[in-house]
């Protein structure tokens, strides 16, 4: 019957997350106060039950507004500071301007807090513009608010001003500018960032060397990651997938494999986002085996088909060609978002099977899912693989008109691949040079690669030499080039493009490849004799190129191995090696 008492068993309960044993306590106080109040609602913000604690706040206004302070308020706040909790924040606001609550920090902290959450900086801008004692956890809120939303540019300008008016940052405000700086791959500022956490004694802290970790895995500096993670004595799920999602990040697919390996075995449970990386790197090898076990303990840990999981567990089944399960997945995930959608669509159009992908994103359209620019580049995908010139122009045209979508690089490199892909090649030569984005080289090399295949070596030739200008970097151009002119047997051209490419300093990057068998993954890289096995498989490849020779077979390829072989020259040994390796296997 003491409200003291029965306020101290309330609290302890709520930290306990044994809300709904606060809540019984709650309701059977015979005398409740502010204090009451305010941890009732804190209980329900800590579990996310914004509802509930919105609930909670309109009966204490009923039964005793008297007891209304800041307190309440700020606790009310933080309780609906998630993305649907909007509409019930914007009441509030109204509220604590009608009752003057506003001139406390901590409700206008709590204000500038929930409508970052909601995405809405400008509403955040604005209290933190209109307040008069700002503190750091004021311009902690907006910069974290910033990073959050994906402007890590606001986030540094806010940082800097923070330090130009004389306020020391927390280890929470330094947090938030490393997230920024992962978004961005800013390294430079993270590593400006990480200098002042030393300085300020910060380092220490568990939380900001997770967010080090994460920074400089995001930003490729996985070495330094490494050196961060591999300093605890105690690692928490959080550090875990920081560094299982930087390896996939950075194309280090065995590596985070290896990691979640490790991570299993020291019995630690996986996050949605741990569980959603480590099926990007089994599809990035397309490993089914390891992805149909992690399938397996999606199911064990209970996590779901939610968005991000039943995505990426779809996009892994079809990553290794296993349509049927990768189709089964999406139709049982709960929701089906844009990226659910774009994750199987590719996978349709990715396998060859660009009927089924267009089906597909017709059905998207009519369950109301609005399509973005990624939808539409696995869409002229499906088109480019099935020649489907007109209906590519369709698509095209359509983003900008029935979906205010403004084309970007990826979709003019579909278009130009579609056109030359039908031998279409002075349309796609005339539609690169109709661009009036900057589109380097990439567009260029498309219509070069077709040319070769089609044997057009007049446009292959203009393409060529509009990629010797802009000084493109990419060896296959070079060499490409090369050959189409070795066809036309124009030897000085050939001289001159090989020239060039010396002189530029541009090399060639050997070709990996890597298989799967008895759930082990085996990599090759060209010119590496580095496989336990590679005396044996050679030996296996000589034959097989032997057997081939004797049954009287030759290349279907328009150019012969044998003319490209002379063509190359004896200078270019990995590309013999690479030419003869494509005829053995």
């Amino acid at each position: 019957s003491n409200v003291f008492v029965s306020t101290a068993l309330l609290s302890m309960y709520c930290k306990l997350d044994l809300v709904p044993d606060a809540r019984r306590v709650f309701d059977e106080m015979p005398l409740r106060n502010e204090f009451s109040w305010a941890a009732m609602v804190a209980g329900y913000a800590s579990t996310k039950c914004s509802e509930e604690a919105f609930e909670i706040f309109q009966l204490m206004l009923a039964e005793c507004p008297s007891q209304k302070n800041e307190f309440v308020a700020t606790a009310v706040l933080s309780a609906v500071s998630v993305p649907s909790g909007l509409p019930m924040g914007v009441q509030l606001h109204g509220l604590a301007v009608k009752d003057g609550l506003v001139v406390f920090v901590s409700v206008e902290n709590s204000l500038v807090t929930m409508y970052a959450k909601a995405g809405c900086m400008d509403a955040a801008l604005h209290v933190f513009a209109s307040s008069k004692e700002r503190n750091s956890i004021t311009w902690s809120a907006m910069i974290t608010g910033y990073a959050q939303n994906g402007n890590a540019e606001s986030a540094f300008r806010m940082f800097l001003q923070m330090l130009a008016a004389g306020f020391s940052p927390t280890e929470f405000t330094l947090v938030g500018v490393l997230n920024a700086c992962s978004d961005v791959g800013a390294l430079m500022e993270g590593k400006q960032t990480h200098g002042l956490m030393v300085k300020l004694g910060f380092e220490v802290q568990v939380y900001v060397k997770s967010a080090l970790v994460d920074m400089y895995a995001k930003c490729g500096c996985i070495t330094d990651a490494k050196e961060g993670f591999d300093q605890f004595h105690e690692l928490d799920i959080v550090l875990w997938t920081a560094m299982v999602a930087g390896h996939v990040q950075n194309g280090e697919y065995e590596e985070a494999l290896r990691l979640y390996a490790r991570m299993d075995k020291e019995g630690i449970i996986p996050t949605n986002l741990t569980i959603t990386s480590v099926l990007k790197a089994c599809a990035g090898l397309a490993a089914l085996e390891p992805g149909k076990q992690l399938h397996t303990q999606i199911l064990k840990f209970g996590f779901g088909l939610g968005s991000s999981v039943g995505s990426a567990l779809s996009t892994m089944y079809s990553k290794c060609g296993n349509l049927d399960d990768g189709t089964v997945v999406f139709r049982r995930m709960p929701h089906k978002d844009v990226i659910a959608w774009n994750s199987i669509i590719s996978g349709f159009s990715q396998n060859g099977r660009g009927n089924e992908a267009l089906d597909l994103f017709e059905e998207m359209k009519l369950e109301g899912t609005a399509p973005d620019h990624i939808t539409f580049i696995n869409v002229l995908c499906a088109c480019s693989h099935m020649g489907l010139v007109d209906r590519g122009w369709i698509y095209f045209r359509s983003m900008t008109k029935d979906y205010g979508l403004t084309p970007r690089l990826d979709h003019y490199a579909c278009m130009v691949d579609i056109l030359s892909r039908a031998g279409m090649l002075n349309e796609a030569k005339d539609f690169i040079e109709s661009i009036s984005i900057d589109h380097g080289t990439c567009l260029w090399r498309i219509l070069l690669g077709a040319c070769r295949s089609i044997r057009d070596f007049d446009v292959g030739a203009y393409a060529g030499e509009q990629l010797m200008e802009l000084g493109t970097g990419d060896s296959s151009a070079y060499i490409l080039l090369s050959n189409i002119y070795a066809a036309q047997r124009k030897w000085t051209d050939v001289e001159r493009v090989r020239h060039l490419m010396r002189s530029r300093g541009v090399s060639k990057d050997p070709g990996c490849s890597w298989v799967e068998l008895n759930s082990k993954i085996h990599v090759f890289v060209v010119g590496e004799q580095q496989h336990p096995e590679a005396e044996n498989i050679n030996t296996e490849l000589r034959r097989l190129a032997k057997h081939m020779k004797d049954e009287g077979y030759r290349p279907t390829s328009k150019f012969s191995w044998e003319e490209e072989l002379d063509t190359l020259g004896e200078s270019h040994e990995e590309d013999q090696f690479e030419l003869i390796s494509a005829v053995s296997s």
